[in-house]
């Protein structure tokens, strides 16, 4: 009668693959440590007689002898008593820390697999907690904080997007219903003056989406910056010979004053881009026969400063602080009257500070005229 055995391989296998890694990194530390000391037995075992036996020899102590017999006796309990109680307690030892250690780092494990979990679930405030136990484990729980906090500026960013698209797009959306309302009940007929209206409001439209797309883009840190070496001159000039014509049909002069060309190392692209929205902006806001001035100088901190000073609008104080929010727009000298969308200045922000620069706002008040100030390390700093 054949009676057949169940392999035991794939049951352990299939139950160490369920259990925790805890639990497999214990069990692996005891074979270890299991092996070591029966390894060292082993060793002992084979080594030690011949070595004992050989010493007799020398000793001149005949090995047939009642005396050899006895010493023999006598190392061979020693032996046994000695490396049995040692042995044992390296293993109770070695266990001991490798119970803990498994502990320690399945509790570490545990935390970061349940803080993942949570924050898959959409809660992206949640922290790891520094589990202590080096480097690696440090770099794993930043490592996951760091990838919370840019999944709760891009969620924060999507929510405040939509909140922000559904309100500015009231305005367009409503006189494109009225004006096709007003034409299908036969009170206005489709003139110039009606498909001109109908066309703002279309390219309202279409510039809200683009500029949704680029502040996007721009906050979280999306658009690619491709720093090369160059100068806050080279900048400043090439922003103003941009937009000289547009003030030039306006009829407000700009000027570009060059106290301090400091070396720079930022994308001019980009900083372009930067410029153009403070000239764009300080063009909306300033009055034909006015002037803009672009200014650029070295401070004393290790940063380049440009600013753009106008001799426009002004701003009262208690909008400074909210111009570079947005789609913010101060009801007195920063109007939806200008054609602004309320967004270039986040956008700007968000480009200078992806250079590891800061800009900041300044006005005496209405009618005074407005300041804005970019400041960008120079090089080497």
């Amino acid at each position: 009668m054949n009676t057949r055995i169940p392999a035991s391989g794939p049951s352990l296998r299939r139950a160490l693959t369920g259990s925790s890694f805890g639990t497999r990194l214990f069990l692996a530390l005891t074979v270890v440590v299991v092996g070591c000391a029966v390894s060292a037995w082993l060793v002992a075992s084979a080594l030690a007689p011949g070595i004992f036996h050989d010493h007799l020899g020398q000793a001149g102590i005949d090995h047939n002898s009642s005396e050899a017999a006895h010493v023999e006796q006598a190392f061979t309990r020693a032996i046994i008593l000695a490396w049995g109680l040692a042995i044992a307690i390296a293993v109770l030892l070695a266990l001991a820390v490798s119970w803990y250690f498994t502990r320690r780092v399945q509790r570490s494990l545990t935390a970061v697999t349940a803080s993942t979990a949570r924050i898959a679930d959409g809660h992206y405030d949640t922290r790891v907690p520094s589990p202590g136990l080096g480097g690696e484990f440090d770099e794993l729980a930043a490592t996951v904080n760091e990838l919370a906090r840019r999944l709760d500026a891009t969620e924060t960013t999507r929510r405040r997007m939509l909140a922000d698209l559904g309100h500015e797009m009231r305005t367009p959306i409503a006189t494109l219903d009225s004006y096709l309302e007003a034409l299908d009940d036969g009170i206005r007929t489709f003139d110039d003056d009606t498909r001109a209206v109908l066309r703002a409001a279309t390219h309202r439209l279409g510039r809200l989406a683009q500029d949704i797309t680029a502040v996007s883009r721009a906050e979280e840190h999306l658009t690619r910056i491709r720093p090369v070496p160059t100068t806050t001159g080279a900048l400043v000039t090439t922003a103003v010979d941009a937009v000289r014509e547009q003030y030039d049909s306006k009829g407000v002069a700009v000027h570009s004053r060059i106290d301090d060309s400091a070396a720079v190392t930022v994308d001019p692209d980009r900083l372009g881009q930067v410029l153009g929205n403070l000239l764009d902006n300080a063009l909306r806001h300033t009055p034909n026969g006015g002037t803009v001035t672009v200014t650029s100088r070295r401070v004393d901190n290790g940063h380049a400063e440009i600013a753009v000073a106008d001799t426009g609008d002004g701003i009262t104080p208690d909008h400074l602080d909210h111009l570079f929010d947005r789609f913010y727009r101060a009801d007195a000298a920063r109007d939806r009257r200008h054609g602004g969308s309320g967004i270039g200045l986040t956008i700007t922000r968000a480009l200078v500070e992806a250079h590891h620069g800061r800009i900041q706002a300044h006005s005496e008040g209405p009618g005074r005229g407005a300041r804005f100030t970019v400041e960008l390390p120079t090089a080497g700093y």
